[in-house]
């Protein structure tokens, strides 16, 4: 299994980022999946949930800003992340949920 995270990068406060996650190994199409993310000095988090059936459940701090989806086709997974706040910043991650083996992720920085 690997699930390869990209797409961040430095951006200012009310800015967007979209970030993809390609799957291999596995089928996002019959596992649930997830983004998740690690600041530094606190431990990982899962921020966006996105089930089998399409459905989705977001941590409080990013409801209304993100937004997770995933395109079975090519087994591909994103997060939308809109009016980005230094708080948000982290390394995410994808991954199934539960979460299994974990990949590189991606540097989000948000400057204020």
């Amino acid at each position: 299994v690997q699930l390869q995270a990209s797409g961040g990068g430095l951006v200012q406060a009310g800015g967007s980022l979209r970030l993809s996650c390609v799957a291999s190994g596995i089928s996002t199409e019959i596992n649930n999946m997830g983004w998740y993310r690690q600041a530094p000095g606190k431990q990982r988090e899962l921020v966006a949930l996105i089930g089998v059936g399409g459905t989705t459940s977001y941590e409080d701090s990013v409801k209304g800003r993100f937004s997770i989806s995933k395109d079975n086709a090519n087994n591909t997974m994103y997060l939308q992340m809109d009016s980005l706040k230094p708080e948000d910043t982290a390394i995410y991650y994808c991954n199934l949920f539960p979460a299994r083996v974990w990949g590189q992720g991606t540097q989000v920085t948000v400057s204020s």
